[in-house]
């Protein structure tokens, strides 16, 4: 039988996942190729054999720049190209749908239904329908009313396996900051994991997201009650989720339904979390309830702020603002929380890192051109851009570093001026909490789910 040749466009996430879960045993269809986009130097990688399974891939699967898409599923007899990865705006995805298309081959977006996997424990998704929505201060909120219940629970991750290694990163549990250095994680990677480590939580991550679920369904600190979908940009859970939990932002009015797949999030919600209300303005979050309303006439709304603390003094001084690198990036915010909290705080000057910025830093900037002004984003895909953005950081003429990103950025880069860190948790308005508390119950502790194959 003649295999019908796919090619799979993504950023090293959904894209493998996607394989995983359809194509990796699949004796209908030959992936050639993975393409890859936002995470910088994965071109010229492959997908591991041990990964990709040696039965229909004994020598794995290469991955280029999708830059080379054309020449790719020309040379490559592409018949299919699935699009994989997250947080695009509608126009750029049916663009490239277009190219696809004109190039021959089907363009093909998976659904939920091919790409879930299920598991005997109930299980929590919490998504967002773009980057830096607050999703991840979300789901430690959630994780806390379980704790506080003397429920047992883990995390799961969407993924960021940034290592050249693919293999090394298959299985992925972090428990104490020092599982960061032992699994060689970027800075984006700590941001997402460092908070739960920080709040006592157990979080697993990597890149077989089948075998990271068995794991976590046994994890070693004992079997969990629960287990939380902590999902990354705007996609849909890996998991076959009992509650979907989605969070979306009146500082992006209108983005819930412009991105993919953060669209497909809010269509399948039951619970839809409004962050940010505190920083947003009335007719703009008056604009994302009228968009949810339509989408999801039935999710139950809660209402949230995104309280922010500072850990020092901050009034009068001359600040270098350093945010969350992804949100500014292809997450397009203008601002971040240690901006809002410079802002709310009174200090003296917002200094402008551009002018210092070196290397992948420097590119940063030329690539995303519409980072809001007088912000540093925390980029560290690697050991160079880590290097460079410390290069950066002590160039700057400033009192100090106003950190917003989630992690001790100190621990990281050492640099010539103090650090005050903004942190930022889920504050629900009303009976918020009591409500989703509610729900929560209802929903996964009513009867018994069953148990999986």
């Amino acid at each position: 039988m003649t295999r019908k040749k796919v090619l799979i466009m993504g950023a090293a996430g959904r894209d493998f996942h996607n394989f995983n879960t359809y194509f990796r045993h699949n004796p209908e269809y030959e992936v050639v190729a993975f393409t890859a986009t936002q995470i910088p130097d994965i071109d010229g990688r492959k997908y591991p054999k041990e990964l990709a399974g040696e039965d229909l891939y004994p020598n794995g699967i290469p991955i280029y720049d999708e830059t080379e898409l054309p020449r790719l599923v020309k040379e490559l007899g592409v018949e299919v190209c699935v699009f994989a990865y997250s947080d695009i705006y509608y126009p750029i995805v049916m663009s490239k749908g277009a190219l696809v298309n004109s190039l021959g081959a089907d363009f093909v977006l998976m659904g939920y239904d091919k790409t879930k996997i299920k598991s005997c424990k109930p299980i929590i998704s919490i998504c967002a329908v773009r980057t830096g929505c607050g999703k991840s201060q979300t789901t430690r909120f959630i994780y806390d009313i379980f704790k506080k219940m003397g429920k047992k629970v883990v995390a799961v991750r969407h993924p960021m396996p940034y290592d050249p290694d693919l293999n090394k990163q298959a299985v992925q549990r972090f428990a104490k900051i020092e599982d960061l250095k032992a699994n060689n994680c970027t800075i984006e990677e700590m941001e997402e994991y460092e908070p739960h480590i920080a709040a006592g939580n157990v979080i697993y991550a990597g890149v077989d997201y089948e075998a990271i679920l068995r794991q976590a369904e046994k994890d070693v600190d004992g079997e969990p009650d629960v287990i939380l979908w902590d999902g990354g940009n705007n996609d849909f859970p890996f998991y076959d989720s009992d509650l979907k939990i989605v969070v979306v932002d009146p500082l992006r009015p209108g983005h819930e339904c412009l991105y993919y797949p953060g669209e497909v999030n809010v269509l399948m919600a039951d619970v839809i979390v409004i962050n940010k209300m505190d920083s947003a303005t009335p007719e703009d979050i008056a604009t994302v309830k009228a968009n949810c309303k339509r989408l999801a006439p039935n999710a139950v709304v809660i209402e949230a702020d995104s309280e922010l603390t500072v850990d020092g003094d901050i009034k009068g001084k001359r600040v270098l603002i350093v945010e969350d690198g992804p949100t500014l990036t292809h997450g397009g915010m203008k601002t971040g929380a240690a901006k809002v909290a410079a802002q709310r705080n009174g200090v003296k000057e917002m200094v402008d890192p551009k002018p210092a910025a070196v290397g992948k830093i420097a590119f940063t900037y030329r690539k995303y051109p519409n980072i809001g002004e007088g912000i540093l984003p925390a980029m560290g895909y690697g050991e160079e851009q880590m290097r460079d953005l410390e290069t950066t950081i002590n160039a700057i003429d400033a009192d100090l570093v106003l950190s917003g990103t989630p992690i001790d950025l100190g621990r990281v880069v050492k640099v010539n001026k103090p650090i005050v860190r903004v942190g930022y948790e889920l504050a629900p308005r009303g009976n918020g909490a009591e409500m989703l508390k509610k729900v929560i119950v209802d929903k996964l502790f009513g009867g018994c789910k069953g148990c999986c194959k």
